[in-house]
């Protein structure tokens, strides 16, 4: 049976802290989302990524070409056979993002309390004194005083790597520079941010569009993440990806990277799936001070809509490094104790040297900070918020929920087919996985019959606590008299296989028989 969660609360025994964590097929409830680049796009790197606890693949188009990316993603679905564990692809678009091009590829130094000349002509030559740029419209946006910064794979905080800058004059196209802090800037492409400016340039540019058209298209891809700075950003990806043949079920991702996006977080959060929270560009737009804040409204609000938050930047020093900081470590629990659908990981995973410790520790902190989570505040404050009259079907799922934490089931088991219901129940986070059971619908435009289940399965995996299984098309998901025995000892044999469901266990059903919707609770013999 579950166990009682154990809260932050309560007394805890100090000698507790030193037993090892007991391993389990469910490293965590919080999903990990891991970014497929140069040292992790191999077979076997990538299914130890899957067992050690990856659900969703991160595809990050800032850099490499589609050719690079498409030989990622056929070892993933490779790795995906080998281990049996689904993993959902995340697109993620460049957007509007302002770069200083190396052509030379060599490492530029840069000196404190000297000038610094950025430039939107790219046949120049990257320098210590001179910086190529690729907007034209920089010297039109900036002013003296103002402050920009450049690093690669954003501002990483580390002051050898990222550089700050004083805007001290603008000539002409060019603007000039004071360098605050000293550093070596290697690669060929940095990323530059202007602080609390707006940059005039699409959220979804043509060359974004075209990667979705191409790329995106050829692979069905279940997550869009989008530069989001209005509400308005959401609606247009989403008509042009309705346009896209089955792209249209695509979930859209909101990026939250910089001050416009905070502004308009409410409306852009009633028009996305779900909402990423940047917290590498934050982190500039933002004082230090405000950071922690944000990142615990935002949660919050998407907590209470239902709809999954992803937090990134949380382990930059496990890049090179094989442990953790404190800090670091502490920032991942208290993200989880937020209550974080799933952390990003960016650099950890993309081009660092241990992409997959790094999953590993980040899912066991995830587990550990789970047990503390005070579910019972966190089902008050959400009954509270949602308010009277809830609709049926919430009413039924957060009845589900409590009942399964009552009568300490081991598991919810769902039955879907749009993932709507497995969704509500998961935003009353209860305390046990819950194993979301996507029955496929036959579907036909007259002209070819289609299955659907495949998008509304994989895109669980970035839901905390939901963990999907396809069903066998033949058995409904709405059900005309009682519950469907074979579909639901399939289920209980799944979750028996894995070490979640054992004998004498209470497991907690929810499903659509008619027009109803019904919760069983079920206790399991021998």
């Amino acid at each position: 049976m579950q166990s009682s969660p154990l809260l932050l609360e309560e007394p805890i025994r100090m000698s507790s802290i030193l037993e090892p964590s007991k391993p389990s097929f469910f490293p965590a409830m919080t999903k990990i989302v891991g970014t497929l680049g140069p040292k992790s796009r191999s077979v076997d790197t990538i299914s130890r990524c899957l067992n050690a606890g990856m659900s969703v693949a991160r595809f990050d188009f800032t850099w490499g070409d589609p050719e690079y990316h498409q030989e990622t993603l056929e070892n993933l679905r490779t790795s995906v056979k080998s281990t049996k564990k689904l993993c959902a692809v995340m697109l993620d678009t460049a957007g509007p993002e302002v770069q200083v091009v190396n052509r030379t590829d060599r490492p530029i130094s840069l000196q404190e309390d000297t000038l610094l000349v950025l430039t939107p002509d790219q046949n120049q030559e990257a320098t210590s004194n001179l910086l190529p740029v690729n907007f034209t419209g920089l010297s039109k946006t900036v002013k003296k005083g103002d402050t920009i910064f450049i690093g690669q794979y954003l501002f990483t905080g580390s002051e050898t790597t990222s550089v700050w800058l004083e805007v001290s004059e603008v000539n002409g196209d060019d603007v000039i520079c004071l360098i605050k802090n000293s550093a070596t800037l290697s690669g060929s492409l940095y990323t530059l941010h202007v602080s609390q400016i707006h940059i005039d340039l699409p959220s979804l540019t043509d060359e974004d569009k075209e990667v979705i058209r191409t790329w995106g298209v050829r692979n069905n891809i279940d997550f869009l993440a989008l530069y989001t700075r209005h509400a308005e950003d959401v609606r247009h990806a989403r008509e042009f990806l309705s346009k896209l043949g089955a792209l249209k079920q695509t979930q859209i991702f909101a990026k939250i990277e910089n001050f416009e996006g905070l502004e308009h977080f409410d409306e852009i959060l009633r028009e996305a799936d779900g909402v990423i929270i940047s917290r590498g560009n934050l982190g500039i737009d933002l004082p230090a001070e405000k950071v922690f804040l944000f990142q615990k409204a935002a949660i919050y609000k998407c907590n209470m809509a239902g709809k999954p938050v992803v937090i990134t930047r949380v382990v930059d020093t496990m890049t090179d490094n094989l442990r953790p900081t404190r800090a670091e470590a502490t920032d991942v629990a208290n993200a989880v104790l937020d209550g974080s659908d799933a952390i990003l990981l960016g650099a950890e995973t993309l081009r660092g040297l241990y992409p997959v410790e790094t999953i590993s520790t980040v899912g066991k902190i995830c587990a550990e900070a789970e047990k503390v989570y005070n579910q019972d505040l966190y089902f008050k404050k959400t009954v509270k918020y949602v308010g009277e009259p809830m609709s049926h079907l919430e009413s039924i799922a957060s009845s589900a929920v409590r009942a399964a934490i009552k009568v300490k089931a081991s598991v919810i088991i769902c039955f879907t087919s749009s993932g709507r219901a497995s969704r509500l129940l998961a935003k009353y986070r209860p305390t046990m996985p819950v194993i979301s059971v996507v029955v496929p619908q036959l579907k036909t435009n007259q002209l070819r019959w289609t299955f659907t289940g495949a998008f509304e399965a994989k895109q669980s995996l970035i839901v905390r606590g939901l963990f999907p299984m396809l069903a066998d098309p033949r058995h409904p998901a709405e059900l005309t008299n009682g519950t469907n025995e074979s579909i639901l000892k399939v289920a209980l044999d799944h979750g028996k296989a894995f070490g979640i469901i054992k004998p004498h266990d209470r497991v907690v059903v929810f499903q659509k028989v008619g027009d109803s919707s019904v919760v069983k609770i079920i206790e399991l013999e021998d």
